[in-house]
Protein backbone atom coordinates (compact mmCIF):
# COMPACT_ATOMS: atom_id res chain seq x y z
CA UNK A 1 0.00 0.00 0.00
CA UNK A 2 2.63 2.19 1.06
CA UNK A 3 4.52 1.34 -2.14
CA UNK A 4 1.56 2.46 -4.66
CA UNK A 5 1.42 5.58 -2.77
CA UNK A 6 4.81 6.44 -3.31
CA UNK A 7 4.77 5.67 -6.84
CA UNK A 8 1.80 7.61 -6.86
CA UNK A 9 3.42 10.54 -5.43
CA UNK A 10 6.89 10.34 -7.66
CA UNK A 11 4.00 9.89 -10.80
CA UNK A 12 2.92 13.66 -9.56
CA UNK A 13 5.99 15.68 -8.46
CA UNK A 14 7.28 14.33 -12.27
CA UNK A 15 4.93 15.74 -14.20
CA UNK A 16 4.16 18.71 -11.64
CA UNK A 17 8.33 19.53 -12.24
CA UNK A 18 8.08 18.07 -15.92
CA UNK A 19 5.33 21.13 -16.54
CA UNK A 20 6.92 24.05 -14.67
CA UNK A 21 10.24 23.43 -16.69
CA UNK A 22 8.28 24.01 -19.77
CA UNK A 23 6.71 26.97 -18.46
CA UNK A 24 9.83 28.31 -17.45
CA UNK A 25 11.45 27.10 -20.64
CA UNK A 26 9.17 29.24 -22.80
CA UNK A 27 8.92 32.47 -20.67
CA UNK A 28 13.01 32.44 -21.16
CA UNK A 29 12.56 32.28 -25.18
CA UNK A 30 10.47 34.79 -25.31
CA UNK A 31 13.17 36.97 -23.18
CA UNK A 32 15.17 35.91 -25.43
CA UNK A 33 14.07 36.53 -28.50
CA UNK A 34 13.07 40.08 -27.17
CA UNK A 35 16.70 40.93 -26.70
CA UNK A 36 17.61 39.43 -29.90
CA UNK A 37 15.16 41.52 -32.09
CA UNK A 38 16.64 44.54 -30.37
CA UNK A 39 20.08 43.50 -31.14
CA UNK A 40 19.09 43.11 -34.79
CA UNK A 41 17.25 46.46 -34.75
CA UNK A 42 20.62 48.24 -33.08
CA UNK A 43 22.68 46.76 -35.78
CA UNK A 44 20.70 47.57 -38.74
CA UNK A 45 20.74 51.06 -37.82
CA UNK A 46 25.11 51.10 -37.09
CA UNK A 47 25.05 49.44 -40.33
CA UNK A 48 22.74 52.97 -42.34
CA UNK A 49 24.73 54.95 -40.59
CA UNK A 50 28.02 53.25 -42.25
CA UNK A 51 26.30 53.46 -45.60
CA UNK A 52 25.53 56.77 -45.26
CA UNK A 53 29.54 57.66 -44.35
CA UNK A 54 30.90 55.15 -46.90
CA UNK A 55 28.66 56.91 -49.76
CA UNK A 56 29.91 60.24 -48.27
CA UNK A 57 33.40 59.10 -48.39
CA UNK A 58 32.70 57.83 -52.23
CA UNK A 59 31.58 60.94 -53.53
CA UNK A 60 34.56 62.87 -51.89
CA UNK A 61 37.21 60.37 -53.30
CA UNK A 62 35.68 60.55 -56.91
CA UNK A 63 35.65 64.15 -56.81
CA UNK A 64 38.93 64.10 -55.78
CA UNK A 65 39.82 61.71 -58.62
CA UNK A 66 38.15 63.98 -60.62
CA UNK A 67 40.02 66.86 -59.62
CA UNK A 68 43.40 65.13 -60.42
CA UNK A 69 42.89 63.97 -63.70
CA UNK A 70 41.44 67.18 -64.90
CA UNK A 71 44.81 68.62 -63.87
CA UNK A 72 46.94 66.03 -65.24
CA UNK A 73 45.22 66.26 -68.57
CA UNK A 74 45.97 69.89 -68.45
CA UNK A 75 49.02 69.85 -68.08
CA UNK A 76 49.57 67.07 -70.13
CA UNK A 77 47.77 69.02 -73.10
CA UNK A 78 50.49 72.02 -72.19
CA UNK A 79 53.59 69.78 -72.34
CA UNK A 80 52.48 69.16 -75.77
CA UNK A 81 51.44 72.16 -76.72
CA UNK A 82 55.37 73.11 -75.64
CA UNK A 83 56.40 70.04 -77.55
CA UNK A 84 54.58 71.11 -81.18
CA UNK A 85 56.13 74.47 -80.18
CA UNK A 86 59.47 72.88 -80.85
CA UNK A 87 59.32 70.52 -82.91
CA UNK A 88 57.97 73.43 -85.18
CA UNK A 89 61.20 75.54 -84.41
CA UNK A 90 63.29 71.71 -85.49
CA UNK A 91 61.38 71.64 -88.89
CA UNK A 92 61.92 75.05 -89.69
CA UNK A 93 65.63 74.76 -88.33
CA UNK A 94 65.91 71.49 -90.51
CA UNK A 95 64.33 73.57 -94.12
CA UNK A 96 66.77 76.02 -93.30
CA UNK A 97 69.63 73.65 -93.24
CA UNK A 98 68.06 71.55 -96.18
CA UNK A 99 68.09 75.11 -97.99
CA UNK A 100 71.83 75.37 -97.22
CA UNK A 101 73.10 72.12 -98.36
CA UNK A 102 71.21 71.94 -101.52
CA UNK A 103 73.12 75.21 -102.43
CA UNK A 104 76.31 73.49 -101.33
CA UNK A 105 75.59 70.85 -103.52
CA UNK A 106 75.08 72.76 -106.50
CA UNK A 107 78.45 74.58 -105.69
CA UNK A 108 80.10 71.52 -105.28
CA UNK A 109 79.37 70.11 -108.49
CA UNK A 110 79.96 73.10 -109.91
CA UNK A 111 83.88 72.92 -108.28
CA UNK A 112 83.74 69.01 -109.64
CA UNK A 113 83.14 70.16 -113.24
CA UNK A 114 86.20 72.40 -113.08
CA UNK A 115 88.69 69.95 -111.33
CA UNK A 116 87.66 67.32 -113.71
CA UNK A 117 88.61 69.99 -116.80
CA UNK A 118 91.73 71.12 -114.65
CA UNK A 119 92.74 66.69 -113.90
CA UNK A 120 92.64 66.60 -117.90
CA UNK A 121 95.09 69.23 -118.61
CA UNK A 122 97.24 68.16 -115.33
CA UNK A 123 97.19 64.89 -117.07
CA UNK A 124 98.38 65.98 -120.13
CA UNK A 125 100.86 68.24 -118.44
CA UNK A 126 102.65 65.26 -116.59
CA UNK A 127 102.53 62.78 -119.42
CA UNK A 128 104.51 65.63 -120.97
CA UNK A 129 106.91 66.04 -118.36
CA UNK A 130 107.43 62.77 -117.69
CA UNK A 131 108.22 62.22 -121.55
CA UNK A 132 110.97 65.16 -121.28
CA UNK A 133 112.09 63.70 -117.88
CA UNK A 134 112.94 60.20 -119.77
CA UNK A 135 114.20 62.24 -122.66
CA UNK A 136 116.49 64.22 -120.29
CA UNK A 137 117.25 61.15 -118.29
CA UNK A 138 118.80 59.25 -121.53
CA UNK A 139 120.81 62.09 -122.85
CA UNK A 140 122.31 62.42 -119.15
CA UNK A 141 123.00 58.73 -119.09
CA UNK A 142 124.93 59.25 -122.92
CA UNK A 143 127.11 62.31 -121.40
CA UNK A 144 128.28 60.63 -118.13
CA UNK A 145 128.42 56.91 -119.41
CA UNK A 146 126.86 55.76 -116.64
CA UNK A 147 123.60 53.77 -116.05
CA UNK A 148 120.34 55.69 -113.42
CA UNK A 149 121.53 52.86 -111.25
CA UNK A 150 124.70 53.37 -111.01
CA UNK A 151 124.15 56.58 -110.91
CA UNK A 152 121.86 56.16 -107.75
CA UNK A 153 124.48 54.21 -106.14
CA UNK A 154 127.26 56.58 -105.67
CA UNK A 155 124.87 59.25 -104.69
CA UNK A 156 123.74 57.29 -102.19
CA UNK A 157 127.43 56.06 -101.31
CA UNK A 158 128.67 59.80 -101.03
CA UNK A 159 125.26 60.80 -98.97
CA UNK A 160 126.24 58.20 -96.72
CA UNK A 161 129.80 58.93 -96.51
CA UNK A 162 128.74 62.64 -95.87
CA UNK A 163 126.27 61.90 -93.05
CA UNK A 164 128.47 59.62 -91.29
CA UNK A 165 131.56 62.34 -91.58
CA UNK A 166 128.54 65.11 -89.96
CA UNK A 167 127.53 62.51 -87.38
CA UNK A 168 130.81 61.70 -85.99
CA UNK A 169 131.76 65.66 -86.12
CA UNK A 170 128.38 66.03 -83.83
CA UNK A 171 128.53 63.71 -81.70
CA UNK A 172 131.97 64.99 -81.42
CA UNK A 173 130.73 67.97 -80.40
CA UNK A 174 128.02 67.22 -78.18
CA UNK A 175 130.89 65.10 -76.24
CA UNK A 176 132.84 68.14 -76.03
CA UNK A 177 130.01 70.46 -74.91
CA UNK A 178 129.25 67.67 -72.00
CA UNK A 179 132.63 67.11 -70.78
CA UNK A 180 132.72 70.85 -70.72
CA UNK A 181 129.63 71.03 -67.83
CA UNK A 182 129.51 67.71 -67.02
CA UNK A 183 132.90 65.69 -66.77
CA UNK A 184 133.74 68.89 -64.07
CA UNK A 185 130.80 68.43 -61.55
CA UNK A 186 131.28 64.67 -61.98
CA UNK A 187 134.83 64.75 -61.02
CA UNK A 188 133.94 67.07 -58.11
CA UNK A 189 131.62 64.69 -56.93
CA UNK A 190 133.44 61.86 -57.32
CA UNK A 191 136.46 63.72 -55.16
CA UNK A 192 134.35 64.99 -52.87
CA UNK A 193 133.13 61.05 -51.98
CA UNK A 194 136.62 59.68 -51.80
CA UNK A 195 137.74 62.46 -49.56
CA UNK A 196 134.86 62.31 -47.30
CA UNK A 197 135.48 58.61 -46.82
CA UNK A 198 139.03 57.04 -46.88
CA UNK A 199 138.38 53.80 -45.23
CA UNK A 200 140.81 51.11 -44.25
CA UNK A 201 141.02 47.94 -46.05
CA UNK A 202 142.88 44.45 -44.62
CA UNK A 203 142.94 41.68 -47.51
CA UNK A 204 141.27 38.47 -46.79
CA UNK A 205 142.38 35.56 -47.59
CA UNK A 206 139.20 32.79 -48.88
CA UNK A 207 141.00 29.61 -47.17
CA UNK A 208 142.21 30.03 -43.42
CA UNK A 209 145.20 28.91 -41.94
CA UNK A 210 145.54 27.93 -38.55
CA UNK A 211 148.90 28.02 -36.48
CA UNK A 212 150.12 25.67 -34.31
CA UNK A 213 152.33 25.65 -31.11
CA UNK A 214 154.13 22.65 -32.38
CA UNK A 215 154.64 20.04 -35.20
CA UNK A 216 153.01 16.80 -32.76
CA UNK A 217 149.61 19.13 -32.18
CA UNK A 218 148.96 18.01 -35.89
CA UNK A 219 149.08 14.50 -34.32
CA UNK A 220 146.48 15.22 -31.60
CA UNK A 221 144.26 17.02 -33.87
CA UNK A 222 144.23 13.47 -36.25
CA UNK A 223 143.72 11.84 -33.13
CA UNK A 224 143.55 7.64 -32.40
CA UNK A 225 143.00 6.50 -35.99
CA UNK A 226 141.78 9.80 -37.16
CA UNK A 227 138.52 10.03 -35.28
CA UNK A 228 139.36 13.78 -33.92
CA UNK A 229 139.42 14.96 -37.59
CA UNK A 230 136.81 13.39 -38.40
CA UNK A 231 134.77 14.73 -35.70
CA UNK A 232 135.98 18.13 -36.54
CA UNK A 233 134.80 17.61 -40.38
CA UNK A 234 131.34 16.37 -39.56
CA UNK A 235 131.03 18.65 -36.71
CA UNK A 236 132.11 21.85 -38.87
CA UNK A 237 131.28 21.24 -42.35
CA UNK A 238 134.86 22.01 -43.66
CA UNK A 239 137.73 19.95 -45.06
CA UNK A 240 140.86 19.98 -42.73
CA UNK A 241 143.68 19.70 -44.37
CA UNK A 242 146.93 19.08 -42.87
CA UNK A 243 150.20 18.69 -44.76
CA UNK A 244 154.22 19.37 -44.63
CA UNK A 245 153.23 23.09 -44.01
CA UNK A 246 155.19 22.92 -41.07
CA UNK A 247 153.30 24.03 -37.70
CA UNK A 248 149.92 24.77 -39.34
CA UNK A 249 146.45 23.53 -40.64
CA UNK A 250 144.40 24.63 -43.94
CA UNK A 251 140.90 24.99 -43.58
CA UNK A 252 139.01 24.98 -46.76
CA UNK A 253 135.09 25.35 -47.02
CA UNK A 254 132.50 27.33 -49.55
CA UNK A 255 130.78 28.61 -46.97
CA UNK A 256 132.49 31.34 -44.62
CA UNK A 257 130.50 31.14 -41.62
CA UNK A 258 131.72 27.38 -41.37
CA UNK A 259 135.34 27.92 -41.83
CA UNK A 260 135.47 30.97 -39.24
CA UNK A 261 133.50 28.27 -36.89
CA UNK A 262 136.13 25.48 -37.43
CA UNK A 263 138.57 28.19 -36.88
CA UNK A 264 137.95 29.30 -33.44
CA UNK A 265 136.64 25.82 -32.53
CA UNK A 266 140.07 24.76 -33.69
CA UNK A 267 141.97 27.06 -31.90
CA UNK A 268 139.48 26.89 -28.59
CA UNK A 269 140.75 23.14 -28.66
CA UNK A 270 144.62 23.72 -29.15
CA UNK A 271 144.32 26.19 -26.14
CA UNK A 272 142.05 24.15 -24.06
CA UNK A 273 144.07 20.76 -24.94
CA UNK A 274 141.77 18.20 -24.79
CA UNK A 275 140.61 17.10 -28.02
CA UNK A 276 138.20 14.24 -28.41
CA UNK A 277 135.51 14.11 -30.32
CA UNK A 278 132.86 14.79 -27.56
CA UNK A 279 134.52 17.78 -26.29
CA UNK A 280 134.92 19.22 -30.15
CA UNK A 281 130.76 18.79 -30.41
CA UNK A 282 130.70 20.62 -27.47
CA UNK A 283 132.93 23.40 -28.72
CA UNK A 284 131.68 23.48 -32.13
CA UNK A 285 128.01 23.91 -30.79
CA UNK A 286 129.15 26.71 -28.28
CA UNK A 287 131.21 28.43 -31.10
CA UNK A 288 128.14 28.54 -33.50
CA UNK A 289 126.20 30.23 -30.82
CA UNK A 290 128.49 32.69 -30.44
CA UNK A 291 128.89 33.14 -33.97
CA UNK A 292 125.29 33.92 -34.53
CA UNK A 293 125.50 36.45 -31.77
CA UNK A 294 128.55 38.08 -33.53
CA UNK A 295 126.14 37.77 -37.13
CA UNK A 296 123.49 39.54 -35.38
CA UNK A 297 125.81 42.36 -33.97
CA UNK A 298 127.41 43.10 -37.08
CA UNK A 299 124.70 43.89 -38.95
CA UNK A 300 122.72 45.71 -36.05
CA UNK A 301 126.08 47.70 -35.89
CA UNK A 302 126.25 48.36 -39.89
CA UNK A 303 123.09 49.48 -39.89
CA UNK A 304 123.17 51.67 -36.62
CA UNK A 305 126.82 53.24 -38.16
CA UNK A 306 124.63 54.53 -41.21
CA UNK A 307 121.41 55.91 -39.87
CA UNK A 308 118.87 53.33 -41.45
CA UNK A 309 115.67 52.36 -39.33
CA UNK A 310 113.50 50.06 -40.16
CA UNK A 311 115.46 46.85 -41.66
CA UNK A 312 113.55 43.37 -41.30
CA UNK A 313 115.64 41.47 -38.96
CA UNK A 314 116.81 38.51 -41.16
CA UNK A 315 118.06 41.31 -43.85
CA UNK A 316 120.29 42.36 -40.67
CA UNK A 317 121.71 38.82 -40.43
CA UNK A 318 122.33 38.82 -43.53
CA UNK A 319 123.95 41.75 -43.40
CA UNK A 320 126.33 40.27 -40.53
CA UNK A 321 127.56 37.08 -42.45
CA UNK A 322 129.19 39.51 -44.68
CA UNK A 323 131.74 39.93 -42.44
CA UNK A 324 133.03 36.63 -43.19
CA UNK A 325 132.61 36.76 -46.83
CA UNK A 326 135.68 37.96 -49.16
CA UNK A 327 135.06 38.77 -53.31
CA UNK A 328 138.45 39.38 -55.13
CA UNK A 329 140.16 39.13 -51.55
CA UNK A 330 138.25 42.19 -51.04
CA UNK A 331 135.86 41.92 -47.63
CA UNK A 332 132.42 42.20 -48.70
CA UNK A 333 130.75 43.51 -45.37
CA UNK A 334 133.53 46.55 -45.67
CA UNK A 335 132.99 47.04 -49.17
CA UNK A 336 128.93 47.36 -48.72
CA UNK A 337 130.16 49.66 -46.16
CA UNK A 338 131.99 51.76 -47.91
CA UNK A 339 129.47 51.63 -50.87
CA UNK A 340 126.85 52.85 -48.72
CA UNK A 341 128.78 55.78 -47.23
CA UNK A 342 129.77 56.88 -50.76
CA UNK A 343 126.51 56.29 -52.41
CA UNK A 344 124.98 59.07 -49.22
CA UNK A 345 127.70 61.72 -49.67
CA UNK A 346 127.11 61.68 -53.91
CA UNK A 347 122.98 61.88 -52.82
CA UNK A 348 123.71 64.72 -50.76
CA UNK A 349 126.02 66.28 -53.35
CA UNK A 350 123.03 65.71 -55.94
CA UNK A 351 120.00 66.47 -53.46
CA UNK A 352 118.48 63.74 -53.26
CA UNK A 353 117.15 61.41 -50.66
CA UNK A 354 120.49 60.56 -48.64
CA UNK A 355 119.01 57.82 -46.12
CA UNK A 356 117.50 55.63 -49.29
CA UNK A 357 120.87 55.75 -51.29
CA UNK A 358 122.93 54.82 -48.27
CA UNK A 359 120.00 51.94 -47.63
CA UNK A 360 120.84 50.73 -51.19
CA UNK A 361 124.46 50.87 -50.86
CA UNK A 362 124.42 48.75 -47.85
CA UNK A 363 121.78 46.14 -49.28
CA UNK A 364 123.58 46.14 -52.54
CA UNK A 365 125.66 42.69 -52.43
CA UNK A 366 123.25 41.35 -49.70
CA UNK A 367 122.92 38.36 -52.13
CA UNK A 368 126.67 37.45 -51.41
CA UNK A 369 125.82 36.01 -47.98
CA UNK A 370 124.03 33.15 -49.44
CA UNK A 371 125.33 32.92 -53.50
CA UNK A 372 126.61 29.75 -52.26
CA UNK A 373 123.76 28.25 -51.30
CA UNK A 374 121.43 29.51 -53.92
CA UNK A 375 121.85 29.02 -58.05
CA UNK A 376 122.03 32.61 -60.09
CA UNK A 377 123.59 36.05 -59.87
CA UNK A 378 124.26 37.73 -56.66
CA UNK A 379 122.11 40.95 -57.62
CA UNK A 380 119.28 38.72 -58.84
CA UNK A 381 119.52 36.83 -55.25
CA UNK A 382 120.04 40.06 -53.49
CA UNK A 383 117.14 41.57 -54.93
CA UNK A 384 114.71 38.93 -54.61
CA UNK A 385 115.61 39.03 -50.43
CA UNK A 386 115.28 42.22 -50.34
CA UNK A 387 111.68 42.10 -52.22
CA UNK A 388 110.90 39.02 -49.47
CA UNK A 389 111.81 41.11 -46.53
CA UNK A 390 109.58 44.76 -47.37
CA UNK A 391 112.14 46.51 -49.06
CA UNK A 392 110.56 49.20 -51.63
CA UNK A 393 110.18 48.84 -55.36
CA UNK A 394 113.33 51.66 -56.16
CA UNK A 395 115.85 49.75 -53.25
CA UNK A 396 114.73 46.43 -55.25
CA UNK A 397 115.49 47.63 -59.04
CA UNK A 398 119.26 49.15 -57.76
CA UNK A 399 120.41 46.39 -56.21
CA UNK A 400 119.32 44.39 -59.25
CA UNK A 401 120.75 46.91 -61.98
CA UNK A 402 123.86 47.55 -59.97
CA UNK A 403 126.22 45.39 -62.53
CA UNK A 404 123.72 46.42 -65.61
CA UNK A 405 121.94 43.32 -65.15
CA UNK A 406 118.97 45.19 -66.13
CA UNK A 407 118.83 48.72 -67.52
CA UNK A 408 119.29 50.98 -65.03
CA UNK A 409 115.67 53.18 -64.92
CA UNK A 410 116.53 56.01 -62.03
CA UNK A 411 119.01 58.36 -60.27
CA UNK A 412 119.81 56.07 -57.14
CA UNK A 413 120.73 52.93 -59.78
CA UNK A 414 123.31 55.09 -61.18
CA UNK A 415 125.03 56.28 -58.06
CA UNK A 416 125.39 52.72 -56.68
CA UNK A 417 126.96 51.56 -59.73
CA UNK A 418 129.08 54.44 -59.48
CA UNK A 419 129.79 53.98 -55.98
CA UNK A 420 130.39 50.07 -56.34
CA UNK A 421 133.23 50.57 -59.43
CA UNK A 422 134.61 53.05 -57.13
CA UNK A 423 135.18 51.13 -53.69
CA UNK A 424 136.46 48.35 -56.09
CA UNK A 425 138.58 50.25 -58.38
CA UNK A 426 140.86 52.03 -55.91
CA UNK A 427 144.25 50.55 -55.80
CA UNK A 428 144.58 47.86 -53.21
CA UNK A 429 141.04 47.11 -52.91
CA UNK A 430 141.24 44.16 -54.72
CA UNK A 431 143.44 41.38 -55.38
CA UNK A 432 144.12 38.76 -58.28
CA UNK A 433 145.56 35.06 -59.10
CA UNK A 434 148.77 36.39 -61.61
CA UNK A 435 147.00 34.08 -64.18
CA UNK A 436 143.46 35.83 -64.16
CA UNK A 437 145.41 39.41 -64.65
CA UNK A 438 147.78 38.02 -67.24
CA UNK A 439 145.08 36.29 -68.95
CA UNK A 440 142.62 39.64 -68.54
CA UNK A 441 145.36 41.76 -70.27
CA UNK A 442 145.67 39.84 -72.77
CA UNK A 443 142.18 39.35 -73.91
CA UNK A 444 141.94 43.40 -73.73
CA UNK A 445 144.78 43.35 -76.11
CA UNK A 446 143.09 41.03 -78.45
CA UNK A 447 139.66 42.73 -78.47
CA UNK A 448 141.53 45.61 -79.16
CA UNK A 449 143.45 44.22 -82.41
CA UNK A 450 140.56 42.74 -83.45
CA UNK A 451 139.01 46.19 -85.08
CA UNK A 452 140.01 47.67 -88.49
CA UNK A 453 142.70 50.02 -88.83
CA UNK A 454 144.48 49.07 -85.40
CA UNK A 455 147.82 48.75 -85.58
CA UNK A 456 149.01 48.24 -82.02
CA UNK A 457 147.44 47.98 -78.55
CA UNK A 458 149.23 48.12 -75.12
CA UNK A 459 147.30 47.11 -71.72
CA UNK A 460 148.77 49.22 -69.04
CA UNK A 461 147.90 50.13 -65.36
CA UNK A 462 147.34 47.08 -64.18
CA UNK A 463 144.55 46.37 -67.46
CA UNK A 464 142.86 49.68 -65.94
CA UNK A 465 143.79 51.45 -68.87
CA UNK A 466 144.42 50.05 -72.80
CA UNK A 467 145.93 52.58 -75.19
CA UNK A 468 145.60 51.72 -78.84
CA UNK A 469 147.21 53.15 -81.80
CA UNK A 470 145.31 53.63 -85.18
CA UNK A 471 146.78 53.47 -88.95
CA UNK A 472 146.56 57.12 -89.98
CA UNK A 473 145.67 56.45 -93.66
CA UNK A 474 142.58 54.08 -92.50
CA UNK A 475 141.09 55.64 -89.52
CA UNK A 476 140.45 59.70 -89.56
CA UNK A 477 140.76 61.99 -86.50
CA UNK A 478 136.62 61.57 -86.60
CA UNK A 479 136.42 58.35 -86.66
CA UNK A 480 138.34 57.60 -83.59
CA UNK A 481 135.80 58.83 -81.62
CA UNK A 482 133.38 55.91 -82.57
CA UNK A 483 136.20 53.15 -82.67
CA UNK A 484 137.00 53.97 -78.57
CA UNK A 485 132.67 53.59 -78.24
CA UNK A 486 133.21 50.55 -80.42
CA UNK A 487 135.81 48.84 -78.28
CA UNK A 488 135.00 50.09 -74.80
CA UNK A 489 131.80 48.02 -75.43
CA UNK A 490 133.46 44.84 -76.98
CA UNK A 491 135.04 44.99 -73.84
CA UNK A 492 131.85 45.17 -71.34
CA UNK A 493 129.95 42.49 -73.66
CA UNK A 494 133.28 40.36 -73.46
CA UNK A 495 134.92 40.35 -70.04
CA UNK A 496 134.33 40.46 -66.50
CA UNK A 497 136.50 42.67 -64.17
CA UNK A 498 136.46 44.66 -61.71
CA UNK A 499 135.91 48.45 -61.57
CA UNK A 500 136.20 50.71 -65.12
CA UNK A 501 138.67 50.05 -68.22
CA UNK A 502 139.95 53.40 -69.83
CA UNK A 503 140.22 52.82 -73.55
CA UNK A 504 142.29 55.70 -75.54
CA UNK A 505 142.49 55.50 -79.65
CA UNK A 506 145.47 57.23 -80.44
CA UNK A 507 145.97 58.71 -84.32
CA UNK A 508 149.35 60.29 -85.42
CA UNK A 509 149.68 61.55 -88.98
CA UNK A 510 153.82 62.33 -89.77
CA UNK A 511 154.69 64.13 -93.11
CA UNK A 512 157.99 63.18 -94.11
CA UNK A 513 160.43 64.26 -97.05
CA UNK A 514 164.02 63.73 -97.90
CA UNK A 515 166.34 66.88 -98.87
CA UNK A 516 168.83 65.81 -101.53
Amino acid sequence: MNTIVYILIFIVVFFLGLFLARFTHKRKIGEYEKIGKKILEDAKKEADVLIREASVQAKDIAIQAKNDFEQEIKSRRIELQNAEKRLAQKEAAIDKKIDLLEKKEDEISKKEKELIGKQTTLDAKIKELDGLLIKERETLEKISGLTSEEAKKILMQRMEDEAKYEAIKICKKIEEDARENADKKAKEIIATAIQRYAGEYVGENTVSVIALPNEEMKGRIIGREGRNIRALEAATGVDIIIDDTPEAVILSCFNPIRREVARIAIERLITDGRIHPARIEEIVSKVAEEMEVKIKEAGEQAVFDLGIHNVHPEIVKLIGRLKFRSSYAQNVYQHSLEVAFICGIIASELRINIKMAKRVGLLHDIGKAVDHEIEGSHAFIGADLAKKYGESEEIVHAIMAHHEDVEAKSLLDVIVQAADALSGARPGARREMLETYVKRLEELERIANSFHGVEKSYAIQAGREIRIVVSSDKITDEEIFMLSKDIAKKIETDLSYPGQIKVVVIRETRAVEYAR
